[in-house]
């Protein structure tokens, strides 16, 4: 994957509506975010080069929809995308961008970038590959934002000019037809993967320096092309990180900086918070805050409203297991490996192994039992105080053993913690990253009801 980060070269559909003026895309009130993404897990197995989608109301905590399976696939090209985004435009309707590429070899030349129109992000229409540019070099990383004083929709991508790597854009009216490129970034070094935040009738781009791999926040008071300052010294989670996705929230002044890293580990987001979007004060959140959807990849984040997050989640479903998070190492998802229950860092292979259907419990129907969602039949049950993951033999003790009672988490009423039903003093718990149960009670030491607390997610 170092390809991409250090060897940086090179009839459809009708005609859309007119663009309604820029007030019209704003007439709503948000309460939700939607989040469009493809996948990759470390060594292939859930790797997925089509479009995916989330839905959150905080902005932080993620569903992930129709199973974390693809809602759309791109048909022409190399029939494959990455770095998905999504544009609500000036009459409330989506589009959505993509970059043309399927997998992970990024020394191959592309003009063109995918294109989805939907009305409402719950059917996407208008399948089309749209030239950008007639440039020996690549079109990567598509965002796109409305210039109210072009009255167009600028749509910034990475490429290399033939000197060094910049954004360029095009300005467009339908997305259709794209206009003339020009060079719309180029602060003297090679850059990547740009994001556009209009806000408070200022422009916000996000960037990665790949001189020192840093993300940086810039303004302009235009949007024009080269008129941008940067605003802040170089951010950085992970070894590497790259694909910055700015996000002004929904209520309050708080802003949020996202970037995918890809070192130590591919796959893992990270992200800034700031109560001032213009200033130079950006504190990293603890993973502890945030839960990204499984494998996920390169987003783009776009504000809807509570009822468009209703829709979406009544037209392609939310998850039928969950994933259990580790209070004191948000790193960490509970699995199984080689039968035991344990918690092992994200991203993990085969990511299956961290999906577990809560279903009414063996013994009791009013607690809950962890079944394995790629070993249908086998659930976590303990053995000696040790938690293993064994098949079901239907007997009393199995049902007892692998039942438990959940509660308010003992470290975090928000979370959740998990009691025994046949050892009502003991509590799942993790000790040396493996899992078991013991006695624990409000008076237990503080490390260890952090060690017996989870947050139930996707």
């Amino acid at each position: 994957m170092t390809a991409r980060r250090t060897v940086l070269t090179a009839g459809l559909a009708a005609a859309v509506t007119a663009a309604l003026p820029a007030s019209a895309a704003h007439a709503q009130t948000y309460g939700a975010y939607a989040m469009a993404y493809f996948k990759e897990s470390p060594n292939s197995t859930d790797d997925s080069y089509a479009l995916h989608l989330a839905v959150s109301t905080d902005g932080l905590n993620w569903t992930p929809l129709n199973q974390n399976q693809p809602v759309a696939v791109p048909t022409a090209g190399m029939q494959g995308l990455r770095d998905p985004f999504i544009l609500r435009k000036q009459d409330g309707t989506f589009t959505v961008l993509a970059t043309d590429l399927k997998g992970r070899v990024f020394n191959l030349n592309n003009q063109y970038i995918h294109v989805w129109d939907s009305a409402d992000l719950r059917s996407f229409t208008g399948y089309r590959r749209v030239k950008l540019h007639d440039l020996a070099t690549h079109s990567w990383a598509p965002t796109a934002f409305w210039d109210p004083a072009r009255g167009q929709y600028g749509v910034v991508y990475s490429a290399n000019n033939g000197t060094r790597d910049v954004f360029m854009v095009n300005y467009t009216t339908d997305f259709v037809n794209m206009g003339a490129a020009q060079v719309y970034f180029d602060p003297g070094f090679n850059v990547l993967d740009g994001d556009v935040l209009r806000h408070g009738g200022a422009f916000y781009l996000a960037y990665k320096n790949l001189a020192n791999g840093n993300l940086y926040v810039s303004r302009s008071t235009t949007g024009a092309p080269n008129s941008y300052t940067t605003l802040t010294g170089g951010l950085r989670q992970g070894s590497a990180i790259e694909a910055p996705i700015l996000v002004a929230a929904n209520t309050g002044s708080t802003f949020w900086l996202w970037g995918d890293s890809f070192s130590p580990a591919n796959a893992v987001f990270y992200a800034w918070q700031s109560a001032n979007i213009a200033g130079n004060a950006w504190t990293a959140i603890n993973q502890r805050t945030f839960t990204a959807p499984m494998s996920s990849k390169h987003a783009g984040i776009v504000p809807i409203t509570a009822a468009e997050r209703t829709a979406l989640l009544t037209r392609w479903g939310a998850p039928n297991w969950n994933r259990l998070k580790s209070y004191n190492f948000p790193d960490r998802y509970v699995r199984h490996a080689s039968n035991v229950g344990r918690i092992d860092p994200f991203p993990m292979e085969p990511p299956a192994d961290q999906q577990w259907r809560l279903v009414p419990g063996l013994a009791d129907a009013a607690g809950v039992s962890f079944e394995s969602v790629n070993f249908p039949g086998r659930y976590l049950r303990h053995v000696n105080y040790a938690i293993q993951l064994a098949a079901s033999d239907g007997t009393a003790l199995f049902n007892q053993d692998a039942t438990f009672h959940r509660t308010a988490g003992l470290a975090d009423s928000t979370w959740a913690s998990f009691r025994s039903h046949n050892f009502p003093d003991r509590y799942l718990r993790h000790s040396g990253y493996v899992l078991r149960i013991d006695p624990l009670s409000s008076g237990s030491a503080a490390a260890d009801r952090q060690d017996a607390t989870f947050q139930v997610t996707y």
